[in-house]
């Protein structure tokens, strides 16, 4: 490795230290993608309640870190502070007013884990109703069995 040159230490004091893949980071609140476990859009965040699917990635990574888009209001970032809170995991809100996101929510390690889909489909009303309306059907068939 080469020693740094008084040029290297001069760009290094006008342009700051260098970053590998800056937008990447500011894109997914300050972390890589590579270390992603789960992701949550802003929308999502500010669904009612919390995803369950959230919920069990956070208890079974208790040593990763949750990341929480600061330019949403508090009132729908609180349960997942309070779960993390919970779990005893560490969580930073983040904001960033360089770059705006459509990230609300991610569940990182501090370390590459390279997974694929870190993403959760989107929960609509008709999810909900299929849902009851599946473990209904489950209960009655369970209870009124001959």
């Amino acid at each position: 490795m080469e020693k740094p040159t008084v040029d290297d230490y001069l760009k290094k004091g006008i342009y700051g230290q260098k970053e590998i893949n800056p937008e990447e980071k500011r894109t997914f609140l300050g972390t890589f993608r590579e270390r992603i476990i789960v992701a949550l859009t802003q929308s999502q965040v500010r669904e009612q309640g919390t995803y369950k699917e959230v919920e069990e990635l956070m208890s079974r990574n208790r040593e990763a870190k949750l990341y929480l888009n600061g330019s949403l209001d508090f009132k729908y970032l609180r349960d997942y502070i309070q779960i993390a809170d919970q779990l005893s995991i560490d969580y930073l809100v983040v904001s960033n007013q360089e770059k705006e996101t459509d990230i609300g929510l991610v569940l990182a390690h501090d370390h590459a884990i390279d997974k694929e889909d870190i993403f959760i489909e989107e929960h609509t009303e008709k999810d909900d109703l299929e849902k009851d309306e599946k473990g209904l059907s489950a209960f009655l068939n369970r209870l009124f069995r001959p």
